[in-house]
């Protein structure tokens, strides 16, 4: 009889369970598509829908660059929530993602804005779901443009698409999203995130300089803040190799390049460990390359270790010598054959459609050594500077907010030198001394590539670093970095706030980030 009746009792508990999650389904339905009649500013919501766990599915490509994931996979273990699609004067679209009001409280109380990559024009629907995933609110946007085949020459005579694409975007689907999150929950979010990486990295920026109140703490990785050199400088690469056919390099020789640049400079920390840890301080002459008689594919020709060269020292001015923008770092060369061979295509939509309004521009006849063209790179991005660029070190706004600002750049970036990062880090600390690491700590990588990838510790979680330092006014002494082969983690390092660099403490495994400290570097390094 015992067993009889508690088996009833429990039938009895788990009916009770389920019409309660059933109406509380029923409930969080009925709040989210009170959301379409949502009234916002220069903003109109098309839609507010709940989606089953598990259900959802992208409805176009998420882009380049938008932010990690791993495609469908990316969707299939996601909540349930709330997708609300908006789209704010003149045509940015965004996507504000609740987690479903349930009663499992699977909302963290928190909102994470994602940042795009490239030119934008998409949905970053893949860093979305990382973010939902961690029980965040979340939106994105496509700053107000498609940037598909067909559509690359959107900012043609439309700077207000430029300003749009640059920051005002990012800023009103904050605003929205948290509109949204009020209306939905009836709370605002207790902390408001920013996380982008490239082109999301100079959203970052843009939001910590133009709208300091939108997040509590922002993530600015690898940033393209300064587009308006950065272009011209990835074009550089390919122009260099262009010259004349004796300039080109095969991309099968860039791999010997790399492997002999890394051996000349590898122990300089005072460690083989098969990344440089500075490679400021590298010092590798690829002329050590150079074929002893005909060309071969274990040698370099005169020509070519003259490209070599060129493409470390960055573009510069023909008439002054003075540096434009940065080269490519000693042992990055396996990531080139996307420069070299072929100019990025974001620099190519830069060149026809901003600075020079011309779609006939072609860069195989843009000599970038001749005055005056380099004059009108110049000229152009004196113009479009102030709209396209986000270089402002005064960060003073941003700091009497309380805001946190972490910064992390692989040293082997193949796409945005990462001396950009050092130089905007360095020029906010000209200006607040040593009041800056209270809001503000790069994170130089070692053997990362562009947002990821590369021989070294290339995966981070920074949002974490930077919940703690908003929440529990702890600042991160360092950051642990992994890199994995197949799946499997192989190598651990510590990541430390510039100028500390993590050092070998002497014995233990070199894979183990537990046998590092960071400090500063010492004078041999």
């Amino acid at each position: 009889m015992k067993i009889r009746f508690f088996a009833i009792r429990l039938f009895t508990w788990m009916m009770l369970l389920w019409a309660a999650s059933l109406a509380a389904l029923a409930q969080s339905a009925s709040a989210c598509e009170a959301l379409a009649k949502l009234t916002l500013p220069q903003t109109k919501i098309i839609s507010a829908q709940v989606v089953a766990a598990g259900a959802f599915a992208p409805p176009r490509p998420s882009g380049p660059g938008g932010g990690g994931g791993q495609g469908g996979n990316a969707y299939k273990n996601l909540p349930a929530f709330c997708r609300v699609v908006g789209v704010s004067e003149p045509a940015i679209n965004f996507e504000v993602w609740l987690p479903a009001a349930t009663g499992d409280k699977s909302w963290n109380g928190k909102f994470n804005g994602v940042g795009n990559g490239g030119l934008a024009g998409f949905i970053a629907y893949p860093a979305m779901a990382q973010a939902l995933a961690r029980g965040y609110a979340t939106a994105s946007t496509d700053t107000g443009h498609t940037n598909q085949p067909g559509n690359e020459a959107w900012p043609l005579g439309h700077p207000e698409l430029m300003v749009d694409f640059a920051s005002r975007g990012i800023h009103l689907t904050a605003r929205a999203a948290k509109s949204a999150i009020r209306a939905y929950y009836n709370q605002s979010p207790r902390y408001s995130y920013f996380t982008g990486c490239s082109g999301g990295g100079g959203q970052a920026l843009s939001e910590a300089q133009r709208y300091p109140a939108d997040y509590d703490g922002i993530v600015a990785g690898a940033p393209a803040n300064h587009p308006t050199r950065m272009w011209p400088g990835e074009l550089y690469a390919a122009y260099v190799t262009h010259r004349a056919p004796e300039n080109l390099i095969p991309n099968e020789k860039l791999p010997m390049i790399a492997r002999a640049a890394l051996a000349a400079c590898d122990a300089q920390d005072g460690l083989k460990d098969g990344l440089i840890t500075d490679p400021r301080r590298c010092a590798f002459d690829p002329a050590v390359l150079q074929c002893k008689g005909a060309d071969s594919p274990d040698c370099l020709t005169a020509g070519q270790v003259d490209s070599v060269r060129k493409i470390y020292e960055g573009l510069k001015d023909p008439t002054t010598g003075k540096l434009f923008w940065w080269g490519y770092e000693p042992s990055s060369e396996e990531g080139w054959p996307g420069h070299i061979q072929n100019p990025f295509i974001v620099p190519i939509g830069y060149f026809k459609y901003m600075a020079f309004n011309n779609p006939a521009w072609d860069w195989k006849t843009f000599d970038m050594s001749d005055p005056k063209n380099f004059a009108s790179l110049v000229s152009a991005s004196n113009l479009l500077g102030p709209i396209l660029n986000s270089i402002e070190p005064d960060l003073t706004a941003f700091q009497r907010l309380g805001g946190k600002l972490i910064l992390y750049h692989g040293w082997l970036d193949q796409n945005i030198s990462p001396r950009n990062s050092l130089q905007y880090y360095e020029s906010v600390e000209e200006l607040f001394g040593n009041e800056t690491r209270d809001f503000a700590r790069l994170f130089m990588a070692p053997g990362m590539g562009h947002c990821g990838g590369g021989p070294g510790p290339n995966t981070l979680d920074a949002l974490t670093a930077l919940e703690t330092w908003v929440e529990k006014k702890q600042a991160p002494q360092k950051i642990l970095a992994s890199h994995a082969t197949n799946g499997k983690v192989d190598r651990t390092r510590p990541l430390c706030p510039y100028p500390q660099v993590a050092v070998y403490k002497g014995n233990g495994s070199i894979d183990d980030a537990a046998n590092f400290v960071c400090q500063l570097p010492t004078k041999k390094e």
